[in-house]
């Protein structure tokens, strides 16, 4: 099978939550938990850069089955931590045929739409397979083909892979994600999705 990583970006500091966003409780788990198990469910592997509160982090996600690489350039930006994870990521997976790029802000993603994004993309086909929202812009969680991957190490301080995305939008497919793509970085935010999954949950 080919092989796609799966790389989730953890290492924030969370300022305008007042505490470790990776922490916060999520169900009967951690916000980090959660999303880990979330990704491990599609039998892709699972590595996640943290960088911030990493001490206190580590403990929580030791006992699955993930690589964890430690980012301490994480206060520059998320350009960092991508530039950092993919050099990572090609040491571990030197046959990778390209990366799954996903965020801790994005609790309500779920293991069958990172499938669905896995089934369309197709190797060796320099596709780049971004996520829509329902608000309509494009980003996250996002696979990149292997051809990509020396211009996401370049990346520095806090620019996104939206700018390789931009440069190359003709390689680039969108998939819909809906209301799953909403991210959190407040803590109004945070309980919006929080009530959102619960509810979700509880009827199902």
């Amino acid at each position: 099978m080919d092989e796609i990583p799966i790389l989730l970006l953890a290492a924030g500091g969370s300022n305008r939550m007042g505490q470790p966003k990776q922490l916060l409780p999520w169900g009967d788990q951690t916000l980090i938990g959660h999303q880990i198990q979330t990704l491990l469910k599609t039998g892709n592997p699972v590595s996640v850069v943290l960088g911030s509160n990493s001490n206190l982090i580590i403990p929580v996600i030791e006992k699955y089955c993930v690589n964890i690489f430690i980012n301490t350039d994480w206060e520059s930006g998320m350009g960092s931590s991508i530039s950092f994870g993919i050099s990572q990521i090609i040491q571990k997976f030197p046959d990778a045929d390209g990366v799954l790029i996903t965020l801790l802000d994005q609790p309500l993603i779920t293991t069958s739409y990172i499938e669905k994004m896995l089934g369309a993309y197709q190797p060796g086909s320099q596709q780049i397979i971004a996520s829509h929202s329902i608000s309509g812009w494009t980003g996250v969680p996002v696979i990149f083909d292997k051809c990509y991957f020396k211009e996401l190490t370049e990346l520095s301080n806090d620019e996104g892979a939206k700018k390789i995305t931009k440069r190359h939008e003709d390689s680039v497919i969108l998939l819909d994600g809906g209301e799953i793509l909403e991210d959190m970085d407040t803590m109004q935010t945070y309980q919006h999705l929080l009530d959102n999954y619960l509810n979700h949950h509880l009827k199902a």
